[in-house]
């Protein structure tokens, strides 16, 4: 009989709250029984997913982007001011948007926001660990420059940001994306993920790798 492996450490819960008026999907991500948790993107009024941090004990250690586009980083002043000093974290091709409004796009929708830069800039290829479950880091450019996919292999889930959506995709219009790119990171890296992989993303219902790699108009297998 071999060594028991932790089960819990395979069980990372995932919240979703729809923030903001684009809907934006922004997660906790936690290991129950410990408090220690994501949050990844932190869109407009971010209020009930802080709140729900802070009222329940949670203790965040990282505040992860997919990506800096305005919907998902309008809420991240408040939530530094809320937990000080946890770090934030986003790839490097994108350390420059928090500060830019044009970059992140609030400067096209008539409400420039910045941020201090992040704390600590991926590169895709890191394996990051929360409460014993072990995560990677995959860079996923196309809707932005930087997009990350963050995937834990052991509970078949994966946080893609704007790449992947039920049944959809990314927009690949605005003026740092690319098409072939987003095209290219769904097909390699986001499809090379086992089929049952459980699929959390920016906007919209969760789906699976399998359902999207079968009937995705945009993007088939």
């Amino acid at each position: 009989m071999g060594p028991m492996s932790d089960p819990a450490a395979a069980n990372p819960l995932v919240e979703a709250y729809a923030l903001g008026p684009f809907a934006t999907n922004c997660y906790l991500v936690h290991v129950p029984p410990s408090p220690d948790c994501w949050i990844v993107d932190v869109s407009f009024n971010p209020g009930p997913m802080l709140d729900r941090v802070r009222d329940t004990g949670l203790n965040p250690i990282a505040i992860i982007l997919t990506h800096a586009h305005v919907d998902h980083i309008a809420g991240l002043n408040e939530a530094r001011a809320m937990f000080p000093g946890v770090p934030v974290l986003i790839h490097q091709a994108e350390a420059t948007h928090l500060g830019d409004p044009m970059l992140n796009l609030s400067g096209a929708y008539g409400f420039p926001i910045t941020a201090q830069p992040a704390d600590e800039l991926l590169k895709g290829g890191e394996t990051l660990e929360l409460s014993g479950s072990k995560w990677r880091v995959h860079w996923t450019p196309g809707h932005s420059p930087g997009g990350i996919t963050l995937s834990c292999d052991a509970a078949r889930i994966a946080l893609v940001g704007d790449t992947l959506f039920a049944g959809s995709i990314g927009r690949s219009d605005f003026p740092t994306s690319n098409e072939k790119d987003l095209i290219k990171s769904i097909q390699s890296v986001l499809y090379a993920l086992p089929d049952d992989t459980q699929v959390y993303a920016g906007h919209g219902p969760p789906t699976t790798i399998g359902h999207e790699k079968a009937t995705n108009p945009y993007v088939r297998a």
